[in-house]
């Protein structure tokens, strides 16, 4: 009879690996859902779970809960994130499900202290700790299996969520009970590269099955019994307050519960959506339209040219430019525009909210449930541990809900406490175009100064645009007056490594237009100011485009990688069909690097016609092979809609454009016949992959008009240039 062997030591079972694998070891504090690791026993719905730390729970049919600490918003995260956990778990693939996690300090982003989705960081900010979360319940199950069966640890090993020993194979489920009452070691072995069954590998994702059949909860689904609905009327330029306002109208449509004035405008609470809106257009309001009413794009415009005259707060130097830009052989000056975006997310923004007593609970899609939990606190008077979010699905975000200052949930949170009525609030689309968050608009001067062979030795730029982190709590981040997200992609350029004079400067107005992060951030204008004119100067000196930026990114090996796949793939540089033309374009941002070959045809009317989009990207692992790949593809669409149709415009204070009639986003009609994404295999550094597709498309389009037409193209966006042949 084989003794008994519970106490085996630490280092004994570090040392043999237990037959959980030899691979790296290492120490990583996993915050339990209270708050430390530590045993627990958890009741859901009468049965024992084992919940060994804050992201996962096994119960005894064998059933694996994996709870996200980042939103899934369509960028495949329910399936990546999980594919960490399952790996080192050992788990069966069939036996996993997923929800996400509620807005706790458990949850914070690995590298900053709160919770958040955004800059292409969870798969890469995760990489350890969801692992680590697999492993320790893992190396727990086991023990549990050893003290069970009387063996030593060294005797069991796992496979698709059973512990194996001798001729005994036990399921998970058999063995939350004991192992809930085991404490992990310190130190974790995780697999090595060689034992992974999921990472690097495709599979199909966890939430498509319910996306596909309806089952899905967005925010806009969630309904519940005596849920109303409420939607507010905002001023019409954005700041504007109410003065007064008649509801004698709107209080006679059947169906209109209650009218409140709030900070942002007037709140109609209603049966339903229908009658909510026919309240809302029978209101009379009289507005206080602020000083906002004179803003103006083209007023605007001017404004920006003028700053754009100095130099502006250094956010790179080097060199002496001024006297390089003298002595230079010729010179290229360009002035490049950039207009105000909008998200432009399928799912209209909404907020559920309902108070009772001394308890909030919100309902919505977001990518901060930690800052509106805090928000939502300060409103209610309440402690934030009194205000429960649940995150659901998100129909696109984009960044418009990682919003700091949690605009659409304070106002359903305003209305809830008010009227004191359960409400489900929604923005129309017309509420988010005209009164929401924007990219900020941007101008560009640049004046390069080059040598004989037309490669340059002075790079003079300087950027404006509002700050997007001036007044939020991030403010922090502006260093010295420069506020990287706005310089991002030029001030961090590989090119400038390889120029030896050059000043970039920055101008940040303050301007009352509410700004916020949109997806690629500032790269989504650096990119294009960047490849076109590294376009423009190989074309001067007469070389080919690609070999062009191969000098200069030379002594860059991931960049080159990337913009050699490409062009290899993309049949750079053979013949084309006739009439065909292309355009490459090379950008690093989030940690990766990108670059895109674009092949288009035109019309004798000028009508465009994309045929093929060839893409690389080195994002070192790729963990989820056909996450990446959806990801660039969304990326690339995502891009085109900026490039072509993209503006929001100001007159007299307010936004020109209100829904996708004119704020135009693509049609799948417009979009490439061909996408092809290849993945460079690489061991490096991970990078993101929810952004970097982004900005390389517009600059890589806009070269193969040149190629196309001679003409180059310097504001965005060009849909409506003329582009006849």
């Amino acid at each position: 009879m084989m003794k008994e062997n519970n106490n085996v030591s630490r280092r004994s079972f570090l040392k043999t690996g237990a037959g959980l694998g030899s691979g790296l070891v290492i120490s990583f504090f996993i915050p339990a859902y209270a708050g430390r690791l530590k045993n627990v026993m958890d009741k859901m719905q009468g049965e024992t779970v084992f919940a060994p730390n804050a992201f996962l729970r096994i119960g005894t049919d064998n059933k694996i809960k994996i709870l996200l600490a980042h939103a899934e918003m369509g960028q495949g995260i329910w399936t990546t994130l999980t594919m960490m956990i399952a790996d080192e778990l050992d788990a069966a693939w069939k036996d996993i499900e997923v929800e996400h996690a509620p807005a706790a300090a458990a949850y914070f982003h690995t590298q900053m202290p709160m919770q958040i989705t955004g800059g292409s960081s969870t798969t890469y900010s995760e990489f350890d700790r969801y692992r680590t979360a697999g492993a320790s319940a893992r190396i727990l199950l086991v023990m549990a299996a050893a003290q069970k069966l009387g063996v030593a640890i060294e005797a069991c090993k796992t496979e698709n969520g059973h512990v194996l020993a001798e001729d005994k194979m036990i399921p998970y489920g058999e063995l939350v009970t004991i192992a809930a009452t085991l404490k992990a070691p310190e130190k974790i072995p995780l697999r090595t590269k060689e034992q992974w069954k999921y990472i690097g590998k495709g599979l199909k994702r966890l939430d498509a099955p319910d996306k596909v059949n309806g089952k899905a909860k967005f925010g806009i689904d969630y309904q519940a019994k005596g849920l109303l609905t409420a939607v507010v009327a905002h001023s019409p330029v954005m700041g504007g307050t109410v003065k007064s306002f008649d509801d004698s109208k709107a209080k006679l449509i059947k169906g209109v519960q209650q009218i409140v004035k709030i900070p942002t405008g007037v709140a109609v609470i209603a049966d339903n959506f229908w009658a909510a809106m026919q309240g809302k257009k029978a209101l009379q309001i009289e507005w206080d339209l602020g000083d906002n009413v004179s803003v103006d794009s083209n007023t605007q415009l001017e404004q920006f040219r003028k700053l754009a005259t100095t130099e502006g707060l250094p956010a790179a130097k080097a060199g002496d430019v001024k006297t390089a830009l003298q002595t230079s052989s010729k010179q290229l000056e360009a002035e490049y525009i950039f207009p105000y975006l909008a998200h432009a997310a399928m799912e209209p923004l909404n907020c559920t909210v309902k108070i009772t007593g001394d308890k909030c609970d919100i309902w919505t899609g977001t990518q901060m449930p930690g800052m509106d939990q805090f928000a939502a606190a300060t409103i209610l008077g309440f402690k934030p541990d009194q205000v429960q979010v649940h995150t659901l699905f998100l129909g696109g975000a984009f960044g418009r809900r990682a919003n700091p200052k949690s605009d659409f949930v304070v106002e359903a949170v305003h209305i809830a406490k008010e009227t004191g009525k359960f409400i489900k609030m929604i923005w129309t689309r017309e509420d988010d175009t005209q009164g929401g968050y924007y990219r900020p608009s941007f101008l560009h001067k640049v004046i390069i100064g080059t040598n004989q062979k037309a490669m340059p030795v002075a790079w003079q730029h300087t950027i404006v645009g509002q700050s997007l982190l001036a007044g939020t709590p991030f403010e922090g981040g502006i260093k010295n007056g420069i506020d990287d997200s706005s310089t991002e992609g030029v001030a961090d350029s590989p090119y400038l490594s390889s120029i030896p004079h050059y000043y970039v400067g920055l101008h940040s107005p303050k301007i009352n237009i509410p700004v916020l992060w949109l997806r690629s951030v500032g790269n989504t204008h650096t990119a294009f100011v960047m490849e076109t004119l590294m376009d423009e100067l190989a074309f001067k000196s007469g070389m080919d485009a690609v070999a062009y930026r191969r000098i200069l990114l030379k002594n860059n090996k991931r960049p080159l990688a990337a913009l050699d796949l490409a062009a290899e793939k993309a049949g750079w540089g053979k013949p084309l069909e006739n009439n065909h033309f292309q355009g490459v374009a090379f950008h690093e941002s989030f940690g990766s690097f990108v670059a895109q070959v674009a092949e288009i045809s035109l019309d004798t009317n000028g009508s465009l016609k994309i045929h093929k989009v060839t893409c690389a990207i080195d994002c070192g692992l790729a963990v989820n092979p056909d996450g990446v790949r959806a990801q660039i593809e969304s990326g690339i669409n995502y891009a085109l809609s900026i490039a072509l149709y993209a503006e929001i415009s100001f007159k007299n204070g307010q936004v020109q454009q209100s829904n996708f009639n004119n704020y135009r986003v693509l049609r799948i009609n417009e979009a490439p016949a061909k996408i092809e994404v290849h993945i460079v295999n690489s061991s490096d550094k991970m990078g993101g992959v929810g952004e970097p597709g982004v900005p390389p498309l517009a600059p890589a389009l806009a070269n193969a008009i040149f190629a196309a037409t001679g003409k180059r193209i310097r504001r965005l966006p060009f849909g409506d240039v003329h582009l006849k042949v």
